[in-house]
């Protein structure tokens, strides 16, 4: 299964592969060969980007779960004046180009902030990109009154941020909403006195690993 976002980008590549490839057959045999090698990798790895696994969500309506899958790069409590507007908790998710790429929702509830800002590209681990690289925000209440706050973040090599959401939504946890491409970061912001489930150096899954608890 291939995340819908990327259909445009597998229809591309698989035309330029396509003719590349059609051209090279005029070429030297061996170069000819060569080439045809390269292509493949290049449509194999496209399909291996925008893959888009089914996942059994992890139950539990007080559980703040992965919205990405990566490495966690930042476990640290931040001022967040945006939506939560108090000290909280900022973990961070580090994506690399081989990880899943579509993101699943962290908690259920209304969606009551978005925004999109544009900006510049710095890589994805520089704790700048937070507040200087083109990010997608977004607050979502639970239903205990508690606001959860997200952002996605485009990296060095990644260009767009997709995402299917509105204002005013009524959400579920672990459902897709939307993509960043090519390697990118995911900050998730939860207020100071929420139980964290995780530590910087894990391995977190979309829909699956458990970041915090909320105690209602």
């Amino acid at each position: 299964m291939f995340a819908r976002e990327g259909y445009s980008n597998i229809f591309a590549t698989v035309l330029f592969a396509l003719l590349v490839s059609l051209g090279a057959y005029y070429l030297n045999h061996w170069v000819s060969h060569i080439i045809y090698g390269v292509m493949a990798l290049l449509v194999l790895f496209i399909l291996y980007f925008f893959r888009d696994p089914d996942r059994d969500i992890t139950p539990g309506e007080n559980l703040v779960l992965s919205p990405a899958d990566g490495n966690i790069v930042l476990v640290e409590e931040v001022e967040e004046g945006e939506y939560i507007k108090e000290a909280a908790i900022q973990i961070s998710i580090f994506l690399s180009p081989l990880d899943v790429h579509v993101n699943r929702l962290p908690v259920s509830g209304r969606l009551e902030y978005l925004e999109y800002h544009p900006g510049v590209y710095l890589m994805a681990w520089d704790h700048r990109a937070s507040s200087m690289n083109e990010r997608a925000d977004f607050g979502i209440r639970h239903k205990s009154g508690m606001k959860i706050f997200f952002r996605q973040i485009t990296g060095f090599l990644a260009r767009r941020i997709v995402y299917h959401i509105q204002k005013g939504d009524e959400l579920t946890a672990g459902e897709r909403f939307g993509m960043m491409k090519f390697g990118s970061r995911m900050d998730i912001l939860v207020p100071a006195d929420v139980e964290i489930n995780v530590s910087k150096g894990e391995k977190a899954v979309a829909g699956k690993t458990i970041l915090a608890t909320i105690n209602s």
